[in-house]
């Protein structure tokens, strides 16, 4: 058959629905082509499938900013002291929001809900409770995870995970630790004690 070439199709009565085929037809669509201009909108209405077996993007949004770190070495905690964890050596910090060099905290630059996580192992540890919390903007403690170590000399563990709202500007989260085992131990470094974090898709 023969090729159309026109740069305008529309209704008959300028409004209603226009047809491009018939049930069972494949329209294809040539490579490099815009469907729709800037500022259009393009509706799929209720009940459509869309199915991709190639590649997409732009869709669906990303699960960024995020970051991940973990203690570069061991970290002295003193006994029955607040301490924050300084995770120094990242592994993943999409947009450069983790400092890991002075405050150790997570300051993402674009509203939304994170899911954040960090925890840590203390080595040889005694009887005595055990504390993990992150803490947003200095005050409000998410995700707190308590217990007590209750056989002498084994390392103990403790995880924190939150969903955690940010404003986009000034929010921001640290991990804290606290042990009261009645002196100074150290954290686990290496992969054992780390923090991180991403950017929900809602």
């Amino acid at each position: 058959m023969g090729t159309i070439k026109t740069t305008n199709i529309e209704t008959i009565t300028g409004s209603g629905t226009l047809t491009l085929g018939q049930s069972g037809e494949t329209i294809s669509i040539p490579t490099n082509t815009t469907l729709g201009a800037s500022g259009t909108t393009i509706t799929v209405p209720s009940g459509c499938t869309i199915t991709n077996n190639g590649t997409q993007t732009g869709f669906g949004g990303t699960n960024t900013p995020a970051f991940s770190a973990r203690l570069n070495s061991a970290q002295s905690i003193s006994n029955n002291t607040e301490t924050k964890v300084t995770c120094s050596l990242e592994t993943l910090d999409t947009d450069n929001a983790y400092d890991n060099s002075t405050n150790y905290r997570f300051t993402p630059q674009t509203a939304g809900h994170y899911l954040i996580t960090g925890g840590f192992r203390i080595s040889s540890f005694t009887t005595g409770r055990v504390v993990s919390w992150i803490r947003k903007n200095g005050s409000q403690d998410h995700a707190v995870n308590e217990h007590y170590g209750d056989a002498s000399g084994v390392s103990q563990s403790a995880l924190s995970t939150k969903i955690i709202e940010f404003n986009g500007t000034t929010d921001y989260v640290e991990l804290y630790v606290f042990q009261g085992s009645g002196s100074t131990k150290n954290l686990q470094g290496d992969y054992a004690s780390f923090f991180g974090g991403f950017k929900l898709i809602t």
